[in-house]
């Protein structure tokens, strides 16, 4: 059975759950295996640096050109080549823009906490990179969301790399899937 079909077997209510789910065991994972990578929690825990102009500049601005970006190549292509079965349709359409928010800013945290803060600090960029994209398994079929996916995942790993700032890596990541979810909220 595919992805797409046990989505759509999943009521709204049961879909948000297993979202929370999957977010909190990326989370735990983040915290357990920091304290297996690194000699202590303190240390994992000074990748998070509250430096605002590092902030602005490779989270904030960064985020904003992409969105612009991905905007522009959605009113040229078909709307079909961006299906993901459904899924981030059920996530974002008719929700509370707070349900966005909040949803946007715990896949960031948990994410951006495993796979900046953990594996690409512990195993480098490309794995990292490479196993954040595939992690987006409903994409591997449509080839414009994956390369997507993938330059995304790419460019958040090259601003850690850069910045060695996870705050930077989350900014970028919860700002991206917010505004893509508040598109999608508030699409026609």
């Amino acid at each position: 059975m595919k992805q797409a079909d046990i989505i759509k077997q999943l009521s709204d209510k049961e879909l948000k759950k297993q979202l929370l789910f999957s977010q909190s065991i990326f989370l735990l994972l983040a915290i357990g295996l920091s304290l297996f990578f690194f000699n202590s929690f303190f240390r994992w825990f000074a990748l998070f640096q509250w430096e605002l102009d590092q902030i602005l500049m490779y989270g904030v601005f960064p985020a904003l050109g992409l969105v612009v970006i991905e905007l522009i190549i959605y009113s040229i292509l078909p709307p079909h080549l961006f299906d993901d079965g459904g899924i981030n349709e059920r996530i974002f359409k008719d929700q509370s823009i707070t349900w966005i928010i909040c949803i946007c800013f715990i896949v960031a945290v948990s994410e951006e906490a495993l796979f900046r803060g953990v594996i690409q600090t512990s195993f480098g960029f490309i794995f990292a990179s490479s196993i954040f994209a595939l992690i987006h398994v409903r994409y591997l079929k449509k080839p414009i969301l994956f390369i997507f996916i993938l330059v995304t995942s790419f460019g958040i790993g090259y601003l850690y790399y850069q910045t060695g700032n996870i705050l930077v890596t989350m900014t970028f990541h919860f700002i991206v899937d917010a505004l893509l979810g508040l598109v999608i909220r508030f699409k026609k």
